[in-house]
């Protein structure tokens, strides 16, 4: 057990427990070197028990199967530090309360609330189940989830995670919490997929809007109106389909779940019966009106110009509006109009950027108009170019979780958008260039911490030095830029210089290179006037930044003599 006080490995310094499981302990610790704190989980080797070898070997398939993982509702594995007694996991700090014990509180939650929680979740099951292999979580449940203080979710303990094998009959072990489980997790029906975690998803949701356990009377699954009949009837009915005992009857994934849950008001009875009536009516009509139609061709010809006239008319507003929302409001209408106009897409991101913030929030607004279009939008000539555009919004004004915390979810969620400008952009296009530094930048932030741990690191800093020193370049070559994007850039250039000066002179970066990049940095810094109080706090962050990066230059290069062989050799 790890006193209070205790450093490990040189650099975790143990601040106080707060978790403890059967073979582990969980600690808050804080980061020596980078100010920053983490959990760490220890767990103990005991070779007097005849299990301890597999339940360590469990444990550390958990922690290695998370750090293949990065999203912003997933915890991030950062380090593995394996010693004679212990095993230490360090991974984020996850501030906030499982939602089981807000359930114990506070009882069944408000729908809106279940509603956001459930599409975040979505969200985070969809990139598990996306990925290659696709992995299954197999433990959703209310003391899985934690609820953070910015009302964003993350899903904990990955224990019981598996990765989908191809071809394979069944799971090689049934596991799960009873209740919430797929039938399926506990064998005879084929192996564990996208949909066990669906219909575990839908149990959680269930108890969170009702307040009723699986595991209590009366064990089973009543529509969720007949204990509140004030919720939604398309609630209910998403709900019903995700709780299909048989998977087949289910939905299929979670983008097709998320999809019912944006738009959970059409899935009522009511209102379909409401559209069906309306069809019928719009039926007659169109019957009518097609008698008077020469070719369908030339109907169509109208509806274009009628939706281009209400797009234009529509678009001119929202240009003219001062307040935000409003002009936010005006530019999701013209997409409704023209799902497919880059101009409107384009003045949405400029108005999420003008306060220099994007917000959860505003991401999944843009997500929820830009997805269903996604295919028409490659599609065309334009597609690159609005795909450069979303890459720096996430890069320069995604504002997810603490800063500290930031960056690397910033650059990693950009990085989808800058390869998307490179395969669907014109070869002559004047941001490739930039869009490949970008793209490269990001991936070696989203692979790095994996790649140091399995020493595969060496060669891989000095094409990041050069693409940090183009990015620089780029800022000095172009002063109208923002200053918000002036400044993270120079944020992400001096970080990295601190973090990785000797890996970038292992890599044959000198240090008059590095030292020149860091004074025009500087200098650009202390030039520059911020006009925001969260511009003029980045400032501030650079300027005490410098000093340390500076030393980490001079220690890169410092040289020791050995006083018995008068060898140098590096320190």
């Amino acid at each position: 057990m790890a006193a209070i006080g205790t450093v490990i490995d040189g650099k975790y310094e143990i601040l106080k427990q707060v978790g403890k499981g059967g073979m582990s302990r969980v600690y808050l610790a804080m980061d020596q070197h980078l100010n920053k704190q983490w959990a760490v989980k220890e767990i103990r080797r005991n070779a007097d028990e005849k299990n301890n070898e597999v339940i360590i070997q469990s444990l550390l398939a958990e922690a290695n199967l998370m750090k293949k993982l990065d999203h912003p509702a997933l915890p991030r594995i950062v380090d593995i530090l394996d010693s004679r007694e212990y095993i230490y996991v360090i991974m984020d700090y996850i501030e906030g309360e499982p939602l089981s014990r807000i359930l114990e509180e506070e009882g069944p939650q408000p729908q809106e609330k279940v509603l956001e929680w459930a599409r975040q979740l979505c969200e985070a099951l969809d990139y598990l189940h996306t990925r290659k292999p696709p992995v299954i979580y197999r433990d959703m449940k209310p003391g899985n989830i934690m609820l953070r203080p910015d009302g964003r979710v993350k899903l904990i303990d990955f224990g019981i995670a598996r990765e989908y094998k191809e071809g394979k009959a069944g799971d090689t072990t049934p596991l799960g919490t009873k209740g919430y489980a797929a039938p399926e997790q506990f064998g005879g029906m084929g192996q564990t997929d996208a949909r066990t975690d669906i219909y575990s998803l839908g149990v959680t949701l269930y108890q969170l809007v009702t307040g009723k356990s699986p595991n209590e009377p009366p064990y089973e699954f009543y529509p969720i109106r007949y204990w509140n009949p004030s919720l939604s009837g398309g609630l209910e009915n998403i709900l019903e389909k995700c709780l299909k005992p048989n998977p087949a009857e289910r939905y299929q994934s979670c983008a097709e779940l998320l999809y019912d849950l944006n738009h959970y008001e059409e899935a009522d009875d009511e209102y379909r019966a409401a559209q069906k009536k309306k069809l019928h009516k719009f039926t007659t009509v169109a019957v009518l009106a097609a008698v008077f139609l020469a070719a369908g061709v030339g109907g169509q010809v109208l509806k274009n110009v009628a939706n281009r006239n209400n797009f234009d008319a529509v678009y001119a507003q929202a240009q003219r509006a001062a307040d935000p929302a409003e002009k936010e409001s005006l530019l999701l209408s013209c997409i409704e109009i023209l799902p497919s106009s880059y101009e409107a897409y384009q003045s949405l991101i400029d108005t999420y950027k003008g306060d220099t913030t994007f917000t959860t929030e505003e991401e999944a607004q843009l997500k929820k108009c830009l997805f269903p279009n996604l295919s028409q939008l490659q599609a065309g000539e334009g597609y690159g170019e609005l795909a450069f555009e979303l890459g720096k919004l996430y890069w320069y004004y995604y504002d997810y979780g603490d800063a500290a915390d930031n960056a690397v979810t910033r650059m990693t969620s950009s990085t989808r958008w800058f390869e998307d400008a490179l395969d669907y952009g014109s070869p002559e296009a004047s941001y490739r260039s930039m869009a490949a530094v970008y793209r490269d930048i990001g991936l070696f932030n989203q692979n790095i911490t994996l790649d140091v741990e399995e020493a595969s690191d060496m060669g891989k800093y000095a094409p990041y030095w050069e693409n940090l020193k183009e990015l620089a370049r780029q800022m000095e070559e172009n002063p109208d830029q923002a200053e918000i994007v002036t400044l993270e850039c120079y944020r992400l250039v001096t970080d990295a210089v601190e973090t990785y000066a000797r890996k970038f002179k292992a890599d044959g970066v000198s240090q008059e290179e590095m030292e020149q990049v860091l004074a025009s940095i500087r200098n650009g810094t202390e030039n520059l006037q911020p006009t925001t109080d969260k511009t003029e706090a980045l400032k501030a962050y650079i300027m005490g930044r410098f000093d340390s990066a500076g030393e980490s230059i001079a220690n890169a290069f410092v040289e020791t003599r050995v006083p018995d062989s008068e060898q140098v050799v590096e320190r």
